[in-house]
């Protein structure tokens, strides 16, 4: 299924949402697909969602939830990506590599 919260996150003069779903990332983004989200709005476990797009992610059938349920939905559903787990790769250090196969 899938929950998105209430616009109600200013950033660069518009106002968002979230857009999760509780059964897989494919699903989250076969439905964005279908709203017209670009995939750049993924961000690790959701969309960020501009308010225009709210109306229609709601008539397409997302349940609107407050927002402190999303972490909840999906941790229940095993598919929280917390943005501490998820730092970006080092650089790959070819001479520490090598010195370690020494």
């Amino acid at each position: 299924m899938l929950y998105l919260d209430r616009p109600a996150v200013l950033w660069r003069g518009r106002l968002w949402s979230h857009l999760i779903s509780d059964v897989s990332y494919a699903e989250l983004h076969a439905f964005a697909e279908a709203l017209g989200a670009p995939r750049r709005g993924f961000d690790r476990d959701h969309y960020d969602l501009p308010a225009e797009r709210f109306r229609m992610a709601v008539w397409l059938g997302a349940h609107v939830v407050p927002s402190r349920d999303l972490v909840r939905l999906l941790r229940d559903a095993g598919l929280r990506r917390p943005k501490h787990l998820h730092l970006p790769h080092p650089p790959h250090d070819r001479a520490r590599s090598v010195r370690e196969l020494d």
